[in-house]
């Protein structure tokens, strides 16, 4: 039970938790995991923690398979400068480890940007905490529970 699970639980939402063995050596968490669970890559989302002015930080919902864009998520957001957070920065504040990091249950519940491609998909996936474990949820739950914007932010 991981505090992403615990958290869906408490919303009452409808999710699915879809476990696979991970393998240490793989060389992209995400791809591995739309690999492993058999969905296409366009379901299945990052969460990465990027800093905005060298101060707060922000969670990012990507698809696996695209990179975020910082220059339209500085758009976006109305700031300067925008990076990616250190990982043991982001590790602390969500209380999850890379690979593992979920939008949802963090420690410190970050504001949320998700890609607008969520809002094509009827089914996304998303770490639920730990590596080799997703939550498979509607993305209209997902966008309420983590209080996410969408914007066009991959490239």
């Amino acid at each position: 039970m991981t505090p992403a699970i615990r958290a869906a639980e408490k919303a009452k939402i409808k999710f699915a938790i879809r476990e696979y063995r991970h393998d240490p050596r793989a060389e992209s968490y995400g791809l591995e995991a739309a690999a492993a669970l058999g969905v296409s890559v366009e379901h299945v989302f990052k969460t990465l923690v990027v800093k905005l002015d060298m101060r707060e930080l922000v969670a990012a919902l990507v698809p696996v398979h695209k990179n975020l864009d910082l220059k339209m998520l500085v758009s976006v957001l109305g700031v300067k400068k925008v990076e990616m957070a250190d990982v043991a920065e982001a590790e602390r504040v969500t209380g999850y480890v890379t690979g593992g990091i979920s939008p949802l249950g963090q420690r410190k519940r970050l504001r949320t940007v998700a890609d607008v491609s969520i809002l094509q998909l009827d089914e996304v996936f998303v770490s639920a905490g730990r590596r080799g474990m997703d939550l498979a949820l509607y993305p209209g739950d997902l966008l309420r529970m983590s209080e996410a914007i969408t914007a066009p932010i991959v490239r």
